[in-house]
């Protein structure tokens, strides 16, 4: 499984019509939904904005997808079958159209919408997909400076701290990491 190095997008035009494509990491479908109302604030003219992502979840992966009002199949669903081939997760991709006149047909709209979305892909660049979990974690002062070593050679972060008779964290870390850490740093 991997996932995007980096927010980016495409542009390409195909008889006429315009195809914007814009690829962002995403974890919840709260965050997709925002993405995409941006996306669309972005291009308040356009004729379409079909999307497509693939969230993982406790419950398993969620991929979703939508054609916009274009024929049934030959937009959002090109886009994920991409995210699914490549196994891409906590990642969307936002197609832009902006009508030329021409009708491109079933496959050529297959080919814009799926193209222009795998182009923003390459762009963004791909990276391992790392399961990240969030633990609570108490441990005396002396150890603080430890802990926030450890958690950031593990590419972990703090979340919340609170501190009274000892500190309590909510941090964020490789889930294949946390019972290590949590054996190193509870009390």
């Amino acid at each position: 499984m991997i996932t995007l190095q980096q927010q980016a997008s495409a542009e390409q035009t195909i008889q006429k019509s315009r195809f914007i494509a814009q690829a962002k990491y995403c974890e919840t479908e709260r965050e997709v939904a925002f993405f995409l109302r941006q996306l669309a604030s972005q291009h308040p003219t356009a004729h379409h904005l079909a999307y497509a992502y693939r969230i993982k979840t406790a419950e398993g992966v969620i991929p979703r997808f939508s054609d916009a009002g274009e024929p049934s199949g030959t937009a959002g669903k090109p886009i994920l079958q991409i995210l699914d081939g490549q196994q891409y997760i906590n990642v969307c991709v936002g197609v832009i159209r902006y009508y030329g006149g021409i009708n491109l047909g079933t496959g050529g709209l297959v080919k814009a919408y799926g193209g222009t979305a795998k182009l923003a892909l390459e762009h963004a660049g791909s990276t391992p997909y790392i399961e990240m979990q969030e633990i609570q974690i108490t441990t005396s002062y002396k150890r603080v400076d430890e802990l926030t070593r450890e958690l950031s050679k593990l590419k972990g972060t703090v979340l919340n701290k609170v501190f009274d008779e000892a500190a309590h964290f909510i941090v964020r870390l490789p889930a294949q990491s946390v019972q290590q850490f949590q054996q190193r740093f509870q009390p």
